[in-house]
């Protein structure tokens, strides 16, 4: 029997943005693995059901990528889900599967598509998203010049995430950073959540902005590219 891992993308915030599919398939997993064993058993608990949960997150040791690895072997149902959206982006479940990919093996690999962030923010952002680039978390101090550059003369969107220690620190370095002070941005706090708040306008209205509230939770933005700026010029 052929086992399979599923990717099985999980809600960022509202629990009601887990699929129908993505519900039956964890339901009939023979075990879950997570970054986080407590928010898994917070989504299960959500829909009354309880699995054997695995641990498996960023430093998870060489041991746990072959314990996985035997488990579809044995031909187990396993579903991979990150701390919240989709696997693999900036998680883990990349490196789990690159893995299985390098040992070959014999195992169906199946995306269980659903909500993730950064597409949740582009959607509402309102800025050209035929191409963008997806940066994760910016670096705290190594290369951080490198990758705000990098936004500033991109030409296409740009999303990226970051936390509520650094966001005014990063508004403010890429305000300092782009020339062009009429580039628009969006940023997106706690989406989907009960708290949800959405920012849109030029740098310095969003610094303004996001002041006003409670800097708290994980924020996404969206940067526009310098092309579209300069068309609206």
């Amino acid at each position: 029997m052929i086992g399979k891992l599923y990717i099985v993308a999980t809600p960022i915030g509202n629990l009601e943005d887990l699929s129908f599919r993505a519900l039956r398939i964890l339901q009939e997993s023979d075990f879950i693995l997570c970054e986080d064993t407590r928010t898994a058993e917070h989504l299960l608990k959500a829909y009354d059901f309880r699995k054997p949960l695995i641990s498996f997150y960023h430093h998870s040791p060489a041991s746990k990528y072959v314990e996985i690895k035997n488990l579809l072997l044995d031909g187990k149902i396993v579903s991979l889900v990150s701390e919240a959206g989709t696997p693999g982006i900036s998680d883990p479940g990349n490196l789990l599967i690159n893995y299985l990919h390098q040992e070959n093996v014999c195992a169906e690999i199946i995306p269980i598509p659903g909500p993730c962030a950064a597409i949740a923010a582009l959607s509402a952002a309102g800025f050209s998203a035929d191409r963008f680039l997806f940066l994760g978390f910016l670096p705290t101090k190594n290369k951080r010049k490198k990758f705000l550059a990098r936004i500033s003369e991109n030409m296409e969107t740009t999303v990226f995430y970051e936390s509520p220690y650094r966001i005014l620190k990063t508004l403010e370095e890429l305000t300092a950073t782009i020339e062009d002070q009429n580039r628009r941005i969006f940023v997106g706090r706690e989406l989907t959540k009960k708290f949800e708040t959405s920012y849109r306008g030029t740098f310095q209205d969003i610094i303004a902005q996001v002041k006003t509230h409670p800097i708290k939770g994980e924020f996404v933005v969206v940067v526009e590219g310098r092309s579209s700026a300069a068309s609206l010029v």
